[in-house]
């Protein structure tokens, strides 16, 4: 089930994007990028549906994934 960014609180959009940023690790390239930078990049990816945040009922998980991801994992399931 896709959670609308906009429905939750502040401080808990921000807590959410900073644990995915710091669990993900992503490679930025030769060029550092701070923690509120990646924060901002994220968010800006939410506003425009590239990046949804998915909570997982079997799971009882919140994560955020590329839109195409989910919708991909949607179709293959059973």
């Amino acid at each position: 089930m896709i959670i609308p960014y906009h429905q939750l609180d502040q401080d808990t959009l921000n807590n959410l994007i900073e644990y995915y940023v710091l669990r993900e690790g992503t490679d930025y390239g030769e060029q550092e990028v701070s923690l509120p930078q990646k924060v901002t990049a994220v968010r800006r990816q939410l506003k425009s549906g590239e990046v949804v945040i998915v909570y997982s009922e079997l799971h009882e998980t919140v994560n955020l994934m590329p839109k195409q991801q989910f919708l991909k994992d949607q179709h293959s399931q059973p």
